[in-house]
C-alpha cells in the first residue's frame, strides 16, 4: 500500500500509543481456509451487493462446535455447511455459526453464507455521478488493507490465513469487471454481463479485489504474461506515460529478487476517490487516477513513477511472501519504499538514488521529531493501519538499505532471494528475514535489528574536526547527542561501525586505505579523492585521531552515507567549503551547505551562490537554494534569485518556495514577474502563487497592495484550471496568506462548495485553518459553522482536510469538532488524525487561554441550563 496523518517521557518524543491502544495477536486458527469464492450481484445506483461467500475449512483440532467469522453491517440470509442449514448469532461485527456436528480432523467443511450489503461503510466504494459531480465515472472498487474485507464478504479477517479465491460478478453493460488471477469466463446476461475470475495462488482475503468500471483497457506484455492499464475513457495517452515502463520494472525486480513475476497478469487500475496512492491487490493493483500524468506533470512529477515499482514491489514483497501479522509490516512496506531507491538507481543514476533515500529519511525524521517515536514492530496500537506510517515505509527503507551496505550487495541479493524462495507462499515474521540473511550469508545483523528496527529513534551524531600541523594528524571528535549524560543515555546509544573519510581534491593519487568501505571507486572523481579509515562509534563522545601526509581539504563523514542518522557539522568554513564543493557524494555536499548556512555570513553566502549555480546535481541545487534562504544577507536574494532560470523545474521550485521566505520588495517582484510570464512546471507556477501571498501579506515598507494581489491570485483561480488543480490550489494557500483579509475568506469559503473539483475544494477547506488565526470573532464563526458542516461529510479526504484545517486554528471551539469527528469517523487514520489535532490546537491556545476560554464556556452553559430548569418549572407550574 502507498500513502497518499500526549506528552509522557518517551526522551521527550511523544508516544505513539493513543489511549485505548492494546497488544495485537493473531488469533487462534480452526482450521485452514483453502477457498473462497464470492458469488455476487451488483446494484450501483442502489450500492449494494448480494450474493453468496463459501469458504473451504480443513480442520485443525476435532471437536469444535462454533466457528466465528468476521462480518460487518452484513445482511446474513443463511448459513449451510456442507449442504445443511446451520443456526447462527450475528452481532453486526461477528458471525458466529453454532456447528451441528464437531470437526473432524482431515474432513472439509463448506461454509455457504448467503448475504447482502447496502452503504457500506468502508471496504467496497460506489462511485456515481450526482447533481453537483455530474460528469464523475460510475464505478466500483474495493480495498481491504488493513481489515476492511469483512465490511463486503464474511471472512477470517487478518492477514495469517492464505487461501486460494474466486469471483463471478454480475455488473451491468458497459462496464467490465476485473479481479485477482485470470479472466476464466464471461457470460451475456441480457443486460448484464457475468465475469469468474480465478486465483490460483494462495493470498490473504486483505488482497482480494474487485474493481469495475467503464474503463479503456491498454494491453502490453512480460514475456508472454498480459501488463494490462485501465483508465477512464480518453486518457490513454496519460496511462502509457505513467504506467508504459511496468514490462521493465517487471524485468528489473524479477533478476533483482531472483524470483520471475509469480502471477498470471499485472493489471493496473486507476479508480476515482481512491482513498490510498495505490494498493498492491494480488495481481491487480489499484492506484489513484491522480497519479496519471499529462506532458507538463510529467515534468516535474516522479513520485508516480515510485508509486508504480512500489505496488508493483508488494507482489513480491506481501503477497508471494505474505505477514504474518500487521507489526511485521515494515517486512513489506518498507522493501516496497527500497525498490522505488533500487529502480531511481538503475533508471538514472546512483546520486539520484542517494538522493531520493535522503528525502525518505528526512520524511521518517520529521514524523519522529514532530509526531512520535516508536519501535518499527509493535503489537501495540489500537487498529492496525496506525502502523502505516514513515516508520514502516520511509524508515523501514533505509534499514533495508543498512543492511546493504553491510553485507555489499551480491551477498544482499543473495540473502533477499533466500528469504522469497524460502518462504515464497506462505507468510513470515520479521526473526525470518533476520534467518534468511544468516543462511545466505553466515553474518548475523541482529546487532543492527536491535538498534534501528525493535527499539525506535537513531543516532544524531555532531561532528567535530581540527587538524594538528606539527605532528599531521586529524582529531575527529564524534558526539551522539540523542543519549543523555550519565547512566540514563546509555540506553540511546548507537554501536556502529562507520567510514570517515579525508578528501584531497588534487589530481595526484591518494593511497585510500580500504578498510571495510565497499564500492569505494564509486566515490572518486576526477578532482577528489578519499582516504578512508573505519572506527567503531559506540560513546556518547569520542575523539579518533588519524595520521595523514597532508591535511585533508575536506572530511566525509559515513562515507557513503549508508546509515540512518541526523548529522550537524563543526567544521571551520575552508573545510566545508570545499566539502560543498569537491566532495563526490551529493549527500555530503548537501551536509555542508547546511553547516554553511547555519554559519552564516558572506563567505558562506557566496559559496553556497556558487553551488547553486555550478552543481552538477539538481538535487543538490535544490536543497542550496533551501540553505540561502537561512541566511539574513542581501546577497542571499541575489545567489537565490539567479536559480529562478535554472534548466530543472525541481531547482525553480526550490527557489521560488526560498524566496518567499525571503519577503521582500524585490523577491515579490521577481516571483510575481515569473507568475505572470508562466512556467513550464505546474508546480513552480503553484509555488509562486503561494509566495505572491506569503510575501505581500508580510510587513513590507513599500507594501504591495492587497486588492491587487488578491485580484492577481483571483485570476488565477479563474483561468488556470488543469492537472489536479496543482496551480489553483497554491492560489488557494496564497489566498490563505492574508489572514486578516475578509475578502480572501469570502473567495476561500466559494471553493469549499460542492461542485468544485475535489482537489481545489479539499485546499480550499485546509486554507481555511490557515486564514481563521486573523479574522475576525464574527468570521471566525462562520469558519467554524462550515467545517463543523463540512465534518459530516463520510468521504475520506474531505474528513482529513478538516481536521487539517481544524488543527490550524486557535479556538477551543475547534477541539469540540474534531472530538465529533474523532467519535463519528469509520476510519481508524482519521480517527487517529483528529485526535492528535486536537493536541496541535490545545498547543496553539496555551493553557492559560484554553481554561480562560473553557470557564466562559461553561458559564455560558450553566446560565442556560438555569434559564432551562426555570422555564422547566414555568411549564410545570402552569400544566398543575
Amino acid at each position: 500500500m502507498s500513502q497518499s496523518y500526549f506528552d509522557t517521557d518517551n526522551n521527550g518524543h511523544k508516544p505513539f500509543e493513543l489511549p485505548g491502544a492494546k497488544p495485537h495477536y493473531s488469533p487462534d486458527r480452526p482450521g485452514q481456509v483453502e477457498h473462497i469464492f464470492l458469488d455476487l450481484s451488483l446494484d450501483i445506483p442502489g450500492q449494494s451487493c448480494q450474493g453468496s461467500c463459501s469458504i473451504r475449512l480443513l480442520p485443525i483440532r476435532n471437536g469444535i462446535d462454533r466457528l466465528t467469522l468476521d462480518a460487518v453491517n452484513l445482511n446474513i440470509e443463511s448459513v449451510q455447511v456442507d449442504e445443511v442449514a446451520q443456526n447462527f448469532d450475528y452481532d453486526g461485527e461477528q458471525l458466529s455459526i453454532q456447528l451441528s456436528q464437531g470437526t473432524e480432523i482431515g474432513k472439509h467443511l463448506l461454509i455457504a453464507i448467503a448475504y447482502s450489503v447496502t452503504k457500506p461503510q468502508r471496504g467496497i466504494y460506489f462511485i456515481q455521478p450526482d447533481k453537483h459531480y455530474p460528469n464523475k465515472p460510475t464505478q466500483v472498487w474495493t480495498q481491504g488493507e488493513d481489515e476492511d474485507s469483512r465490511f463486503w464478504f464474511p471472512c477470517f479477517d487478518y492477514p495469517g490465513q492464505l487461501s486460494t479465491s474466486e469471483i463471478r460478478v454480475r455488473v451491468p453493460n458497459p462496464l467490465v469487471a476485473i479481479s485477482n488471477g485470470e479472466l476464466i469466463n464471461t457470460t451475456e446476461d441480457g443486460d448484464y454481463k457475468i465475469y469468474h475470475w480465478s486465483q490460483q495462488q494462495v493470498h490473504p482475503n486483505y488482497l482480494m479485489t474487485l474493481a469495475v468500471g467503464d474503463f479503456a483497457e491498454i494491453r502490453d506484455e512480460w514475456k508472454g504474461k498480459p501488463v494490462t492499464y485501465y483508465v477512464e475513457k480518453g486518457r490513454e495517452e496519460d496511462a502509457k506515460r505513467s504506467m508504459g515502463k511496468t514490462p521493465r520494472m517487471i524485468e528489473f525486480l524479477s533478476q533483482k529478487y531472483g524470483y520471475a513475476y509469480p502471477f498470471p497478469k499485472y493489471a493496473q487500475v486507476c479508480v476515482d476517490d481512491f482513498i490510498f496512492g495505490g494498493m498492491e491487490n494480488t495481481s491487480t493493483t489499484l492506484l489513484t487516477d491522480k497519479c496519471l500524468l499529462d506532458e507538463r506533470a510529467a515534468l516535474d512529477n516522479r513520485n508516480t513513477e515510485g508509486l508504480v515499482v512500489h505496488e508493483l514491489a508488494h507482489q513480491w514483497f506481501g503477497d508471494l511472501v505474505v505477514i504474518k501479522h500487521w507489526s511485521h509490516a515494515w517486512i513489506k512496506e518498507g522493501m516496497a519504499s527500497y525498490s522505488e531507491v533500487m529502480w531511481t538507481e538503475h533508471e538514472y543514476s546512483l546520486q539520484e538514488a542517494a538522493y531520493y533515500r535522503l528525502l525518505e529519511a528526512r520524511r521518517y525524521l520529521s514524523e519522529d521529531s514532530s509526531r512520535y517515536r516508536r519501535p518499527m514492530v509493535t503489537n501495540v496500537y489500537r487498529e492496525p493501519i496506525e502502523l502505516f506510517d514513515r516508520h514502516i515505509y520511509e524508515k523501514g527503507s533505509c534499514v533495508y538499505h543498512m543492511i546493504r551496505a553491510q553485507l555489499g550487495d551480491d551477498l544482499f541479493w543473495q540473502a533477499i532471494q533466500t528469504f522469497l524462495q524460502d518462504n515464497a507462499h506462505k507468510t513470515v515474521e520479521t526473526i525470518d528475514l533476520l534467518r534468511a540473511i544468516e543462511k545466505a550469508t553466515g553474518r548475523n545483523l541482529l546487532f543492527l535489528f536491535d538498534q534501528y528496527v525493535y527499539r525506535g529513534g537513531h543516532p544524531e551524531f555532531n561532528i567535530a574536526y581540527s587538524w594538528d600541523g606539527d605532528a599531521n594528524l586529524a582529531k575527529i571528535t564524534v558526539t551522539q547527542t540523542q543519549a543523555g549524560d550519565g547512566k540514563n543515555g546509555t540506553k540511546d546509544l548507537f554501536d556502529l561501525k562507520i567510514p570517515i573519510g579525508f578528501g584531497y581534491s588534487q589530481q595526484e593519487k591518494v593511497r585510500s586505505e580500504e578498510l571495510g568501505v565497499k564500492n569505494n571507486s564509486k566515490l572518486q572523481t576526477p578532482n577528489s579523492q578519499l582516504k578512508t579509515f573505519t572506527v567503531r562509534v559506540n560513546e556518547r563522545e569520542q575523539s579518533f585521531y588519524f595520521p595523514l601526509e597532508n591535511k585533508p581539504q575536506y572530511i566525509s563523514f559515513d562515507v557513503g552515507n549508508n546509515y540512518l542518522k541526523t548529522v550537524s557539522l563543526e567544521y571551520a568554513l575552508p573545510e566545508l567549503k570545499a566539502q560543498l564543493e569537491f566532495d563526490p557524494d551529493p549527500i555530503s555536499r548537501i551536509y555542508a551547505a547546511e553547516a554553511l548556512a547555519k554559519k552564516g555570513g558572506l563567505e558562506a553566502t557566496k559559496s553556497l551562490s556558487k553551488a547553486l549555480k555550478n552543481d552538477p546535481f539538481w538535487g543538490v541545487r535544490v536543497q542550496v537554494a533551501k540553505q540561502l534562504t537561512q541566511i539574513n544577507l542581501d546577497q542571499a536574494f541575489d545567489g537565490l534569485v539567479v536559480g529562478l532560470k535554472d534548466r530543472d523545474a525541481y531547482v525553480r521550485r526550490a527557489v521560488v518556495e526560498g524566496l518567499a521566505q525571503i519577503k521582500t520588495n524585490e523577491s515579490y517582484k521577481a516571483v510575481k514577474d515569473l507568475l505572470q510570464k508562466g512556467d513550464k512546471s505546474y508546480y513552480v507556477e503553484a509555488a509562486a502563487c503561494r509566495a505572491v501571498g506569503a510575501i505581500a501579506s508580510a510587513n513590507l515598507e513599500e507594501k504591495p497592495k492587497e486588492d491587487k494581489v488578491l485580484k492577481l491570485l483571483k485570476s488565477v483561480l479563474e483561468e488556470k484550471a488543469g492537472w489536479n488543480e496543482v496551480v489553483r490550489s497554491g492560489a488557494i494557500v496564497g489566498l490563505a496568506e492574508f489572514k486578516t483579509s475578509q475578502a480572501a475568506l469570502n473567495l476561500l469559503m466559494e471553493y469549499t462548495k460542492l461542485g468544485v473539483p475535489q482537489p481545489l475544494r479539499l485546499a480550499a477547506i485546509r486554507a481555511l485553518g490557515q486564514i481563521s488565526v486573523g479574522q475576525s470573532p464574527v468570521n471566525l464563526e462562520r469558519i467554524l459553522e462550515r467545517l463543523t458542516e463540512l465534518a459530516k461529510e463520510t468521504f475520506f479526504l474531505t474528513q482529513v482536510s478538516v481536521a487539517t484545517a481544524l488543527g490550524q486554528m486557535e479556538t477551543s471551539k475547534a477541539i469540540g469538532i474534531l472530538r465529533s469527528l474523532a467519535d463519528q469517523t469509520s476510519d481508524g487514520r482519521v480517527r487517529r488524525y483528529a485526535e492528535e489535532e486536537i493536541s496541535k490546537v490545545q498547543n496553539n491556545i496555551g493553557s492559560e487561554k484554553t481554561l480562560r476560554q473553557l470557564r466562559e464556556e461553561f458559564d455560558q452553559l450553566k446560565q442556560q441550563n438555569q434559564e432551562l430548569r426555570s422555564r422547566l418549572e414555568n411549564l410545570e407550574a402552569k400544566s398543575k
